[in-house]
């Protein structure tokens, strides 16, 4: 028996020998094809290659093909992916954008406390030029534009104790304005803002997981209790995650200490690694309530998700996006890094938080019936459907193509940047609130930008129109599909009033950027926030909390009054 069981080993060995000596025989089969075909089309084809742009679009195409998040970056853009591993660079601290109107870069958002701030740059400044030298003008196409605005964006950065000039034109100014920086180490922040709510409730803001963000939650948790806190609400939404090693630190606040926060599973089984909370808790008792929307990812997913595991907070708020892929980075020749997906993780119930086909880049989720049921320390049941479904589900308000439109153009921003020119300074995020005349203004100054939108019902309409024509019903529908177009022309001015509320607070909190930073939005933002009201509600009612932490109790819809 035992002469067989080794026979059988030595066979299956044999097996796994071959198949990897076939892979490895195929991939360099493929790999010598494509180097043979761009030196076939170096040397005879028409037109001189344009090797750099031949070989990014065969590389982009090759990793299209897998997940979202396998990327490759350059030695030029190199930086961008230390930054959002790190959060830290060194540069003027300013997020840049490209605008299309303008052909140039103009500062999208400097950072309070940072070169940009310090030396007077503001949101919607154009970038002219720097010591003396024109940026000049983008060409008119994709390559050209993202060309230009990664030359732009390396100029400012550089190290730490150089200085340059900067002279840009600003909305309403007449003449240029000349700024002289001087370039620091840029550490982002990972967390936005902390404060005490009604009833002892501490608040946080995460909003990314960075090389010190466990340290930094050990440090505003303790200071929070320190000001009284008894009850902690974590806000998670939008934080698009970061560094496991510190999502597993932000769980070891809040749990005993040797208990696994996430597995790393992949094909090299000796990369494969575990993650337990190694140091003392901070707080074992003090209720929490995790908040969660559709953009809550990562190793944000990792925090909500093992809180939730071992029972020891409530979940409010939306399903995650699912993202349960690792990267890691490659170096390449050149300086080039490849961010590539290397394994999954599983959180400790044993879920994996993936969804599980994406679609136009964005995930899908598996109904609940499909999904694989796991169960928490306690007892209750939670499924592998992609993304952290939360204990207390939330529903978001329904807003129309015209906020997406407007939250976008070039006309919001050019409008805080003629109101920034009127207006020293604002009142409060707390208290400040645009009045009705300046309500009527932003209408008249968006008009006289020619700010336009489509409706999703015209959207809609052409492609009812398409399949109609698809299927051989245009000669037939023609005229109906007219009369309806007519119908659903949308009314300026009627859309503007009927959506008066939610364009309002659009408009405040682009201002709350422009005057506060971040933190003054996020606070501004917890104003009239349904997720936050619903974790308050929890959180002030210890049965509640309790019940929802109890086995059995399925996920509820919170009422909106």
């Amino acid at each position: 028996m035992r002469k067989i069981a080794i026979v059988l080993l030595s066979s299956l060995l044999a097996a796994g020998s071959l198949h990897a000596q076939t892979h490895n025989a195929e991939v360099a089969k493929q790999l010598e094809t494509f180097n043979v075909l761009y030196k076939l089309l170096d040397l005879y084809y028409v037109d001189t290659l344009n090797a750099p742009k031949m070989v990014r679009g065969a590389i982009d195409y090759m990793l299209d093909g897998l997940d979202p998040y396998t990327q490759y970056y350059p030695e030029s853009e190199a930086q961008d992916l230390q930054q959002m591993t790190t959060g830290k660079y060194a540069g003027v601290g300013a997020v840049i954008s490209f605008r299309r109107d303008l052909h140039r870069c103009v500062i999208n958002r400097p950072y309070a406390g940072q070169p940009a701030a310090e030396a007077g740059l503001r949101a919607g400044d154009i970038l002219l030029e720097q010591n003396g030298k024109d940026y000049g003008e983008a060409a008119t196409d994709a390559e050209s534009e993202q060309a230009y605005s990664n030359r732009v964006s390396a100029s400012l950065r550089g190290e730490p104790g150089t200085s340059f000039t900067l002279r840009v034109k600003r909305y309403g100014v007449s003449k240029p304005l000349m700024f002289k920086i001087t370039r620091r180490n840029i550490v982002l922040p990972s967390i936005t803002t902390t404060r005490i709510l009604q009833d002892s409730i501490g608040y946080i803001l995460l909003n990314q997981y960075t090389e010190d963000t466990g340290r930094d939650m050990q440090k505003v948790v303790s200071e929070l209790k320190q000001q009284g806190a008894k009850r902690l609400l974590l806000d998670l939404r939008n934080n698009p995650g970061g560094l496991v090693d510190q999502a597993a630190k932000v769980v070891a606040l809040f749990i005993p200490r040797g208990k696994e926060v996430v597995s790393i599973k992949g094909k090299i089984k000796e990369n494969n690694i575990t993650y337990k909370t190694s140091a003392e808790p901070l707080d074992l008792k003090m209720p929490l309530v995790v908040l969660t929307n559709y953009a809550t990812a990562s190793a944000a997913e990792i925090t909500a998700g093992a809180l939730q595991d071992y029972d020891r907070a409530v979940i409010v708020g939306q399903r995650s996006y699912g993202k349960g892929l690792v990267q890691q980075p490659r170096s390449l020749p050149y300086r080039g890094v490849l961010k590539l997906t290397s394994a999954k993780y599983y959180i400790p119930s044993g879920r994996c938080v993936q969804a599980y086909v994406y679609k136009d880049g964005a995930p899908q989720h598996l109904p609940d019936s499909l999904a694989k049921v796991f169960h928490t320390a306690g007892g209750r049941p939670v499924r592998d459907s992609g993304g952290i479904t939360p204990d207390v589900s939330v529903p978001t308000d329904s807003l129309p193509n015209l906020l997406a439109y407007l939250a976008s153009s070039n006309a919001l921003m050019d409008y805080c940047a003629d109101y920034r020119n009127h207006h020293a300074s604002i009142a409060s995020p707390d208290k400040f609130s645009l009045s009705d005349a300046e309500y009527t203004t932003f209408i008249q100054f968006l008009k006289a930008a020619k700010f336009t939108y489509d409706t999703q019902s015209k959207k809609a309409l052409e492609v009812l129109r398409k399949i109609a024509a698809a299927e051989g019903y245009e000669a037939m529908t023609t005229d109906e599909f007219a009369a309806l177009e007519k119908k659903l022309v949308h009314n300026e001015d009627y859309d503007f009033d009927y959506w008066r509320k939610p364009i309002k607070r659009l408009v405040e909190g682009q201002l709350m950027t422009c005057y506060y930073d971040q933190k003054g939005l996020a606070d501004y933002s917890l104003r009239d926030d349904k997720d936050l009201t619903a974790g308050l509600k929890i959180l002030t009612n210890d049965a509640r909390y309790r019940s929802l932490l109890s086995a059995g109790l399925p996920a509820a819809p919170e009422k909106s009054e």
